[in-house]
């Protein structure tokens, strides 16, 4: 049984780059926190409260399915985003499980930062770029969690117009 704590972290500088990249590869930031999301969020990103997020599921299923990477985050990225990862995660292999009539699992897919946690039919994909696609095959989707969440991103990109939507600087003065 996969552990939140193996889950792999995303920085808030390899994020701010796929985020301003003129061509990036499909993606998804999904924002899990709740009361707390006043203040700002990180540009494209989609709320879902952790509160809601088992109820939510079968729609992030159904939203992220083109994704190649999905990054998860809260405020710290300690809980609610690295729990709400790891339901995604499983919720998914339990789906390629139906869909397919075989045995899913959360499984070890390599990418350039080392093991990422993705589901697929049994291939090894290596980073983002890669064309190893096959007719009948399914690229492994990259699930990651926004090292120190949005507290440290707000930190560095949170005056940032481009990369941070309504920011209100005087909520994150004293926040943690």
């Amino acid at each position: 049984m996969e552990a939140t704590e193996s889950l792999p972290r995303m920085t808030r500088e390899r994020l701010s780059t796929l985020v301003l990249s003129p061509n990036p590869p499909p993606y998804a930031i999904i924002d899990v926190r709740d009361d707390d999301h006043l203040g700002g969020h990180i540009h494209t990103s989609m709320h879902v409260p952790s509160r809601s997020i088992d109820a939510q599921l079968p729609y992030l299923l159904r939203t992220l399915v083109d994704k190649e990477i999905v990054v998860f985050h809260c405020a710290l990225s300690q809980q609610r985003g690295p729990t709400a990862a790891l339901r995604y995660l499983r919720e998914r292999a339990r789906e390629v499980e139906k869909r397919d009539g075989r045995k899913a699992k959360v499984e070890e897919v390599r990418s350039a930062e080392g093991v990422v946690r993705g589901t697929e039919g049994g291939e090894d994909w290596e980073g983002w770029g890669d064309e190893k696609k096959a007719e009948g095959r399914v690229k492994g989707q990259e699930v990651y969690v926004l090292d120190g969440g949005f507290v440290k991103w707000q930190e560095k990109y949170g005056r940032d117009e481009r990369l941070t939507d309504s920011f209100a600087p005087d909520i994150w003065v004293d926040y943690y």
